[in-house]
């Protein structure tokens, strides 16, 4: 997995602080005006707490339509039902990925294990022509999912894409699923262990932290610090992203992400991603009238 002219930082962000559902809090790191740099991913959230009144009230009954979501479990559960019948119980360390398509209306209520309840949610965009696809759930829990450690002891869960010969648990077509997303969950040994991923030309991508720090080394051999609850949004030249924990006696982790750019417009209202407002207004007037259920 050589990368001769790794991705440099282009710049950090700091998420924003913010409830969603019945008050549960959060922190939104890939906020709406980041949805045109970073498409096709339209969110990405980062729940954490060891307080039940954070989050107890979960995210009651709504509606998607014309998007994914990935929910990944870093500790506890999340317990998920929806208007067709169906239900499934995301245990620590597993991951739901929806697909919403012409539409649903689910609800989603997290668990605390040991008590402490962490995830992410992350909001992958759809192309027009699969918008109005039938809906569908896949539950991967936490043993499905495909990993490896590397001779410098990184340990890489790969939730989707393709890492270092490894398929990850939805690994996908590219001529069905165009935006072709990358998911790799990194946990760094202290030290300063270094890890490389090739990414394809033209890829959005970026690296969240979660724990610890990692340091992006771009061409020069210059790092980068991400710290502790940051994303760098990685540029666009290059071949892939070399990456290493902080070379200090802390681990780290992080998430890497990347995905094939839709270059379509993109019309949002709250849970409804379309191309057009016209598409908007027939998502909000079938959710009105009960044709989601």
């Amino acid at each position: 997995m050589t990368v001769t002219s790794p991705r440099a930082v282009e710049r950090l962000v700091t998420g924003q602080p913010t409830t969603d559902g019945a008050g549960v809090k959060l922190t939104r790191v890939l906020t709406h005006d980041l949805q045109r740099r970073l498409d096709p991913f339209l969110m990405l959230d980062n729940f954490a707490s060891d307080d039940p009144d954070d989050y107890g009230a979960g995210f009651p009954d709504h509606p998607h339509r014309g998007f994914e979501t990935i929910t990944y479990m870093i500790a506890g559960r999340m317990r998920h039902r929806d208007s067709a019948g169906n239900e499934g119980l995301l245990q620590n360390g597993g991951v739901q990925w929806m697909t919403a398509g012409r539409g649903l209306i689910h609800s989603e209520l997290p668990e605390q294990q040991a008590g402490v309840m962490e995830g992410f949610q992350l909001w992958l965009n759809l192309p027009g022509r699969d918008k109005m696809c039938a809906p569908g759930y896949r539950d991967i829990q936490s043993a499905e999912i495909p990993e490896f450690t590397t001779a410098e002891g990184v340990t890489v869960r790969v939730i989707s894409g393709h890492s270092h010969g490894v398929s990850g648990a939805m690994a996908r077509p590219v001529e069905a699923y165009p935006t072709d997303p990358l998911y790799l969950d990194l946990h760094f040994p202290a030290g300063g262990a270094v890890f490389s991923q090739p990414l394809p030309a033209g890829y959005n991508a970026f690296l969240y932290t979660y724990r610890g720090t990692v340091e992006v080394l771009d061409g020069s051999a210059q790092a980068t610090p991400v710290p502790l609850h940051r994303m760098a949004i990685l540029d666009n030249s290059g071949d892939g992203v070399r990456l290493q924990a902080d070379a200090g006696s802390t681990p780290a982790r992080a998430l890497l992400i990347a995905g094939r750019p839709l270059k379509e417009p993109i019309a949002q209202y709250g849970p409804f991603v379309m191309n057009t407002r016209e598409e908007l207004m027939t998502a909000v007037e079938d959710f009105q009238n009960g044709r989601l259920a």
